[in-house]
């Protein structure tokens, strides 16, 4: 797994790059101030006395709060129905997996981010009108969210047209042209991609609401565009939080307005000149303004392609040291996934799995390769080498992860990172900690299974980055020389150490180990390796 900062400063580069008065989040400061002095001057006008003034106020926010409260409880109590509508028999392009079964897996892993969020599955052949499924129609029909992928049959797409007219929310992936997309009530063509709703929205619109249903469609279709089960998750949790209640790991990255201006300008001045004076940094604030802040595989290209030591120190300054976003992201509780408990028939111990990470370093140059990674944004570099090492100070462990970047202007460059990695309580679980691009990133890592003669293993983490505030999962298969288990029995092996993750081989990016030139290895001299395995 590699990883740089999460890509949480578009929400600077919108303001600095920009000219006007505009904050982070797009809106002019003076529609703040006009907002809060015609709240106060309304509220002033109604109470003819200044001790009804305090006492009303009093009582009026007290009643607001309440009802904000009870209204937010009754939100995050409320299950959000979404409903996907699958072709018959369709083919999805990851690792030509049906579609049906990816939806499912996605039912799935919609739980881990929350237990309310129930997801129900269904191939059109329940749209046939000769076997109506009253239950089914149900669940259909009261929908908040409907998702219809590869249906291209005629009557299924009269049957949804004709049933579903009440769903608010309406999203066409590789289906029937007829189909008519719809967020939040508002319609459009399905997949004219892009820039449609800029021929859709009148004048009478409100500006707001045009602007925020762009973004979301932008996000939503190049985020399905990349064809992976983490962002077909993501489609969707991005339009709950838009049009249903908020997903508390989608928490939006643009500015607060003033107390961030105020934030940054107070605490971070010299560093933002350095960043605008540096043409790296300068572009990295450019791209990232291009993408939605609540996606990171977008984001991360970003800083991946242009860090510099400008970009850090800003990013340092802005977020890890002043939080000026005020953002807490956490570390998923799940999913948990249980580290192996035997190593060569043996109790897996703290020092056997130390050990494990330090794998082939020693005989070879490296600790592991990456075969193969399940997150988007950061397991599917090129050229990915893992040395895991102990320090010369006492009880000290280190990983730093070595990998290719393919810049976004085409270059071929090399990064490496440095974890510090700590024992968890239970063997074969691991806390790493890193200072990446001038955030600290927290992760927690379980040794899922590690093949006796260390010809591969399977590492799981989960993590977040606080002050950037985003959070993440993933795993890599790992082998000596990068290439996948052949043994069919290992092969099997390794299926079952995915699903213990949560995870499904077709979910794994294969990791391009062709052409890995001259990378930047080596250890700090008077490291020291094994302790108890032996590996020949």
């Amino acid at each position: 797994m590699i990883k740089a900062t999460q890509g949480s400063v578009s929400m600077e580069a919108q303001w600095f790059v920009n000219s006007g008065t505009r904050v982070g989040n797009g809106w002019p400061l003076n529609r703040h101030f006009q907002r809060n002095r015609k709240a106060a001057h309304s509220v002033t006008l109604s109470m003819p006395s200044r001790r009804r003034v305090v006492s009303r106020r009093r009582l009026t926010v007290t009643a607001a709060a309440v009802a904000e409260a009870n209204k937010s409880a009754t939100k995050a109590e409320t299950p959000v129905r979404i409903v996907a509508i699958v072709g018959e028999g369709s083919i999805s392009p990851l690792k030509s997996t049906p579609w049906e079964e990816v939806m499912l897996h996605t039912a799935k892993r919609l739980k881990w981010i929350d237990e309310s969020y129930k997801m129900h599955v269904f191939a059109d052949r329940f749209c046939d009108a000769t076997h109506p499924d009253t239950k089914n129609i149900q669940i259909v029909c009261n929908a908040d969210i409907l998702v219809i992928v590869a249906v291209t049959s005629k009557d299924s797409v009269v049957w949804i047209q004709t049933n579903c007219k009440n769903v608010q929310n309406i999203i066409c992936f590789d289906s029937a042209t007829e189909f008519v997309n719809k967020l939040g009530g508002l319609s459009f063509p399905s997949e004219t991609e892009r820039n449609v709703l800029g021929n859709i929205f009148g004048n009478s619109q409100v500006l707001e609401k045009r602007k925020k249903s762009e973004e979301v469609v932008q996000t939503v279709f190049e985020a399905w565009d990349r064809r992976n089960s983490d962002d077909i998750r993501f489609c969707l949790l991005v339009i709950i939080n838009a049009y249903i209640k908020p997903v508390p790991i989608l928490k939006n990255l643009r500015s607060k307005g003033f107390s961030t201006l105020n934030c940054m300008v107070k605490n971070c001045g010299r560093q933002i000149l350095n960043c605008l004076m540096d043409p790296n940094c300068r572009k990295a604030l450019q791209c990232l303004n291009k993408c939605s802040p609540v996606d990171q595989v977008c984001n991360y290209r970003c800083i991946a392609s242009y860090e510099s030591p400008n970009l850090e120190a800003f990013s340092l300054c802005v977020l890890q040291k002043n939080n000026c976003l005020e953002l807490d992201a956490k570390v998923p509780e799940k999913p948990y996934v249980s580290p192996m408990e035997k190593f060569r028939g043996k109790d897996l111990c703290h020092e056997t799995a130390e050990d494990l990470f330090v794998g082939w370093l020693g005989n070879l140059e490296w600790s592991w390769r990456v075969v193969a990674g399940q997150n988007p944004a950061y397991d599917q570099f090129p050229c990915q080498y893992q040395l895991f090492y102990r320090g010369k100070a006492r009880g000290s462990f280190w990983y730093e992860p070595v990998f290719m970047v393919k810049t976004l202007e085409g270059k071929m460059v090399w990064r490496r990172r440095r974890y510090r990695v700590k024992r968890g309580q239970t063997a074969g679980t691991f806390l790493f900690s890193v200072l990446d691009n001038g955030v600290v990133s927290n992760e927690f890592w379980s040794i899922v299974d590690v093949c006796d003669d260390l010809s591969w293993g399977l590492f799981h983490y989960k993590g977040a980055a606080r002050a950037a505030g985003q959070s993440y999962t993933g795993a890599v298969l790992v082998s000596p020389d990068g290439s996948y288990p052949q043994n069919d029995h290992q092969k099997e092996r390794v299926v079952a150490a995915l699903e213990k993750c949560g995870i499904k081989e077709w979910e794994l990016f294969a990791v391009d180990n062709c052409s890995c030139i001259d990378p930047p290895l080596g250890i700090p001299d008077g490291s020291t390796l094994h302790s108890v395995i032996q590996v020949k």
